[in-house]
């Protein structure tokens, strides 16, 4: 038996805030030495650099939570939003010109030399560092990191914020999930050199490996019940089952339809699935629906969830044609989430990192977007035709079912897998290692 290959090591920077950041490095893990790091939370940091972590995670929050609320909520989160905005891309220009939110992070970081304790831990052992967030990246190219310097990109379109002050001396390089990124980091003045189109990094336990086995096989059983009537299936049969690399499409799927709902890190929109629920609660009752509430790490979403499916009389099917998914870590949660994808029909959700998950095959249902980047990627969901925007949330019955049974939400499962990249974390491994190998 021939040696098993050995996987190149990299230095795996996160941080705890939201879920995006600890999304994107997830399917890295196999390559982390010594395990994911979270740049907020590592053993050892130090009490000023934990304090500034802090203060800026719980404003995020609050900020996100509070939009919520009329008037106030709004206006606060639109001045908010102002400082992180991606500009237009159209007319194509010069936007090499640092923003307002790049300047005042490199201030914070050179003044109180926040992150200058991880970075000179890690420097120790100079491998590839790859993070998910570029506050990290310019962290480690200020305190003068000797290795590789990698920053994965976690939007379909980024702020002035993720390029460097000085992009082509810059020595950070990039990976980019789609062109519309590589596009908008050149006209930040990063050089081609430094990017990578690797497509975003997805987990492998829902790809099963670069021929994408299990995508597939949960695939077939997915547009099963997404086109009960054949609708889409038969219009497009050969060029479905040519992609698929399968002779005919099975006559049940292993699992009932289902769809879930998830919120985001700060734990927002958790009324939207608790008015999923109540719309769809006879469904629910009749087996038609199975629905999945991701309540994530956060305890008062989970709480807030039982108590909906309390009030609509639906104690009798949890576990069983409703689901709620509550864990205390995000290490945890993640591994349970994408084991959930794998018999997920539809996911509703606000267009975060998860309009990146459509590439498994998963069609989306697009909440309202919270924040500048995520109207970006609703917009990119929509031109792509795996995302659709919800609609009167009053008549969630009727709509839902409609795109069911005349294949539209099929078509929006297809058209993710098809049209969008899906190996991003085998392209980062291929890229790590040649790097490894040539030191």
């Amino acid at each position: 038996m021939g040696r098993k290959k050995r996987k190149s090591k990299a230095w795996i920077v996160a941080v705890d805030m939201g879920y995006g950041h600890q999304r994107a490095v997830y399917p890295l893990k196999h390559l982390a030495y010594k395990g994911i790091i979270n740049a907020n939370t590592y053993s050892g940091i130090p009490h000023k650099d934990r304090k500034i972590w802090r203060s800026q995670r719980k404003f995020y929050e609050a900020i996100s939570r509070f939009k919520r609320f009329p008037v106030l909520g709004s206006i606060s989160f639109k001045v908010f939003d102002w400082f992180q905005k991606i500009p237009k891309f159209y007319p194509k220009r010069d936007l090499t010109r640092p923003s307002l939110q790049l300047l005042s992070t490199i201030h914070l970081i050179k003044s109180k030399e926040w992150g200058k304790h991880l970075i000179n831990k890690l420097a120790k052992q100079p491998l590839p560092l790859v993070t998910s967030f570029f506050v990290t990246a310019f962290m480690a190219e200020i305190f003068n990191y000797p290795g590789e310097i990698y920053c994965i990109i976690c939007d379909t379109d980024i702020s002035r914020a993720w390029a460097p002050l000085k992009p082509k001396k810059s020595k950070i390089k990039y990976f980019a999930p789609c062109p519309r990124v590589v596009e908008r980091l050149q006209l930040y003045g990063v050089p081609k050199s430094k990017i990578f189109l690797t497509g975003f990094p997805l987990p492998m336990e829902n790809l099963g490996s670069p021929a994408l086995g299990i995508a597939k096989f949960d695939l077939r059983h997915r547009l099963i019940n997404l086109d009960p009537r054949r609708e889409y299936l038969n219009k497009y049969k050969d060029t479905l089952l040519a992609s698929l690399k399968i002779k005919s499409f099975p006559k049940k799927s292993n699992h009932p339809l289902t769809l879930t709902f998830a919120v985001g890190g700060a734990g927002a929109q958790r009324e939207l699935g608790g008015k999923i629920v109540e719309e769809l609660a006879e469904k629910i009752k009749k087996k038609k629906i199975r629905i999945n509430l991701i309540a994530g790490i956060h305890r008062k979403v989970n709480a807030y969830f039982h108590q909906i499916v309390k009030k609509n009389h639906l104690d009798r099917y949890l576990g069983q044609e409703i689901r709620i998914l509550y864990t205390p870590n995000k290490q945890e949660y993640l591994k349970k989430f994408n084991l959930w994808l794998r018999k997920t029909d539809i996911l509703w959700t606000k267009p975060s990192e998860l309009s990146f998950y459509t590439a498994l095959g998963l069609p989306i249902i697009i909440a309202p977007p919270i924040g500048s980047q995520e109207k970006f990627n609703r917009e990119f969901l929509i031109n792509v035709g795996a995302g659709l925007e919800q609609k009167n949330l009053n008549y969630i019955n009727d709509w839902l079912f409609d795109w069911i049974n005349n294949g539209r939400l099929a078509e929006a499962a297809a058209q993710g897998f098809l049209e969008l990249p899906k190996l991003g974390t085998y392209k980062i491994e291929e890229i790590l290692s040649k790097k490894t190998k040539n030191k």
